[in-house]
């Protein structure tokens, strides 16, 4: 029986100290700079190439599109 329980604790050992090892991540930040990626505008891309007007008109085209009563669905 103590043959046992000392090979358990033995065996128990190496996960009690695996938990010993973790460290805390602590985010450091630069006072007043933004370190993440810059913004651009939804406009700002290869299919409208910063045209703004287009953009909203597809978007507006968009919307209209998911009204139900303008697809005259909405009876």
């Amino acid at each position: 029986m103590r043959k046992a329980l000392a090979l358990s604790i033995v065996a128990a050992l190496p996960f009690a100290g695996a938990g010993c090892g973790e460290q805390q991540a602590v985010t450091v930040y630069k006072q007043g700079q933004y370190q993440g990626k810059p913004d651009k505008q939804p406009w700002d891309n290869d299919q409208f190439k910063g045209d703004k007007p287009t953009w909203e008109k597809a978007v507006k085209a968009r919307n209209s599109g998911q009204d139900e009563y303008a697809r005259g669905a909405g009876g």
